[in-house]
């Protein structure tokens, strides 16, 4: 019953903050529910305020909305359920709740209990406007984080947050997209495709708005705050002076947490955000291993070693296929092709320098991975 009263609640003219006021009052949602304007005129709600929520109360039928969830494979996740991050009811005004679908249990890795780098989340945000460079960054720093344990968080919008997702997919990681608009509402559109890819791979989509919401302006701030208050810490690597991953920085600062950013060319005005936060104090970022001492999170076994000692136990074939790579990506008939390895045994030996952490795998296209 109180977690349809949460749901109500998330869904009426009352925001975050005003329902925490009331909580703080009335102890519970059941009881704030049942208040009088008297009663939320203590928290700043005046009677016009408390005459909207009331027609809300009257009219709004709770049946009706959860067979809507049901519907779309959606689930509400109040705040004080035991799958309710952690990290985030930490924050100020915390969502009431939120809209989620895929898998849930990635919610409960939002904990400071996983800050030892199992499975913590960490976000990656930055630019919409992505240059080659920022891609490129954006991709190899994911691929080491997700072989380091993290889930990646961020926004599912162009650029380097799509980067981001789509390099954790790719990479076999976890990866958790915030929504500005209704959970069951793909946006931006080009990112729909990726959208499914998330649900597909055993990731997650969250939201504080309901069901059909479409995204606007003064949704993303908003959204931002979601992204910091689930993350660990923050990464940025890519961002203009004006980027809206900014802002995600400022929450993740207000909210005590690591930011890093990635230096880039003094010549890009893509670098002029990052510049910025360097300035301020951000962890300087050059490989994931900056990000993992900060942390003090393990290395993944495979990087205990570095490149001249691994390639001392390097076979004849894995030489050749690294040699191979070093300059350009190919996919698996090109290296079969110019190695003349038959494509048995080439699969397995792909297969076993990808576990090893020498090689990715993007949609395809093998290429050397950076340790």
């Amino acid at each position: 019953m109180e977690d349809v009263i949460y749901l109500s609640f998330a869904l009426s003219p009352i925001g975050p903050k005003r329902f925490q006021k009331l909580l703080a009052i009335f102890r519970s949602a059941k009881h704030a529910w049942n208040g009088n304007a008297q009663d939320f005129k203590q928290v700043g709600i005046a009677e016009i305020g408390f005459a909207r929520f009331d027609s809300f109360k009257k009219t709004f039928d709770v049946a009706e909305y959860l067979e809507k969830l049901r519907k779309t494979k959606v689930e509400f996740v109040p705040f004080g359920d035991k799958y309710y991050p952690v990290r985030l009811s930490e924050i100020d005004a915390p969502p009431i709740g939120l809209f989620i679908k895929g898998n849930k249990k990635l919610l409960v890795y939002s904990s400071p209990e996983l800050d030892s780098g199992s499975q913590s989340v960490i976000g990656v945000v930055g630019a919409r406007k992505i240059t080659s460079y920022g891609s490129q960054v954006t991709s190899n720093l994911v691929d080491e984080l997700c072989s380091a344990g993290f889930v990646i968080a961020s926004g599912m919008a162009l650029g380097v947050d799509g980067v981001a997702h789509k390099a954790a997919i790719d990479n076999h990681g976890l990866t958790i997209a915030v929504l500005g608009c209704g959970v069951d509402c793909p946006y931006p559109r080009e990112n729909e495709k990726l959208y499914e890819e998330i649900l597909d791979s055993g990731g997650l989509i969250i939201s504080e708005y309901p069901l059909g919401m479409p995204a606007s302006p003064g949704t993303f701030p908003a959204r931002n705050r979601i992204i910091a208050g689930i993350s660990s810490s923050v990464l940025i690597t890519e961002a203009a002076e004006d980027s809206g991953s900014l802002i995600t920085a400022e929450h993740a600062i207000k909210q005590g947490k690591t930011v890093f950013a990635v230096p880039g060319p003094i010549t890009s005005r893509m670098s002029d955000g990052t510049s910025k936060l360097l300035k301020q104090g951000a962890v300087l970022v050059s490989s994931a291993s900056d990000i993992l001492e900060e942390l003090n999170v393990k290395r993944p076994h495979f990087a205990k070693a570095s490149r001249g000692e691994q390639s001392l136990r390097l076979t004849k074939d894995e030489k050749q296929i690294l040699t191979l790579l070093e300059n350009e990506e190919r996919t698996i008939d090109e290296i079969g092709k110019e190695t003349n390895i038959k494509a048995a045994k080439l699969s397995i030996i792909l297969s076993e320098m990808e576990l090893a952490g020498l090689i990715r795998n993007s949609s395809g296209k093998f290429a050397i991975k950076n340790i």
